[in-house]
């Protein structure tokens, strides 16, 4: 008890001073206890955000991964990639296009779109190289290291066999990265690249013209820059532009390159 100047008794000290030692530690127990009922989803070993297959041996190939957004260049390359494909009439007519202007470019396609339409690029991609964007463009990010792998295992061979040629580059869809994705990667030797610019159809709709100079200007030295030959009408400004867009960009000065060949001029970024 507190006498009249407010002073505490001993006894009462060390009481409350027990009693605040043991609310601590119950609040810190509390909290720890909220924050693994709150994580569950993400458990220590295992899951998305995991990479590694929790106690067992990792088989993760050569041990390294490579994440890329693009390369610090004094030339002016830049590497164009295609997402989401292949797709009837989007496809063809990049590649129309592409051939047209003698540009190459890289493709991440989906594993179960290049199985169902291989026939779109049989032939066709000498020029181009190919990446794993997963085999149904399901988000890795959510799946464990397992499951991703198997994903995009799967995706591997159903787009060496519509090719012709293994994807050696992976770009997880949305460019969603965890754990899991990290793990898988390395087991396949991939290197995970992402990009530097994204075409803006939105910005731009019915105005491929206008959608094209934006790119143009934007457009730097070692440029990763995405674009899709697949999705929604909107995205069709982008791909009509693609001539302006192509022409526009060797009037600066850019020499057109898959992403490999650019990692081979420049520091990865």
């Amino acid at each position: 008890m507190a006498d009249g100047a407010g002073r505490w008794s001993r006894r009462t000290l060390l009481r409350r001073t027990a009693l605040l030692a043991g609310g601590v530690a119950l609040g810190a127990a509390g909290t720890a206890q909220t924050t693994w009922i709150a994580d569950r989803r993400l458990p220590i070993a295992g899951g998305p955000a995991s990479a590694t297959l929790g106690s067992r041996y990792q088989q993760v190939g050569t041990g390294a991964v490579e994440v890329v957004w693009g390369v610090r260049t004094a030339e002016r390359l830049l590497a164009l990639t295609f997402d989401d494909g292949p797709r009837p009439q989007w496809t063809p007519m990049v590649l129309d296009t592409l051939e047209r202007y003698d540009v190459p470019a890289t493709f991440f396609m989906v594993g179960g779109r290049a199985r169902e339409h291989a026939a779109l690029v049989r032939g066709r991609l000498g020029r181009h190289e190919v990446g794993n964007h997963s085999w149904a463009h399901h988000d890795l990010a959510r799946m464990d290291a397992q499951t991703a792998y198997d994903d995009l295992r799967r995706s591997h061979e159903a787009i060496a066999e519509a090719t012709g040629s293994a994807p050696r580059l992976l770009r997880p869809p949305w460019g969603h990265l965890g754990g899991a994705v990290l793990h898988a990667a390395a087991r396949l030797d991939y290197r995970l690249v992402l990009w530097t610019l994204q075409m803006v159809e939105g910005e731009f709709p019915h105005d491929p013209a206008g959608h094209a100079k934006r790119i143009v200007a934007d457009v730097q030295p070692g440029t990763i820059l995405l674009g899709h030959d697949v999705g929604t009408e909107q995205r069709l400004v982008a791909l009509r532009g693609l001539p302006d867009m192509i022409t526009g960009l060797r009037e600066r000065g850019y020499t057109f390159v898959t992403v490999s060949q650019l990692l081979r001029h420049g520091v990865a970024v």
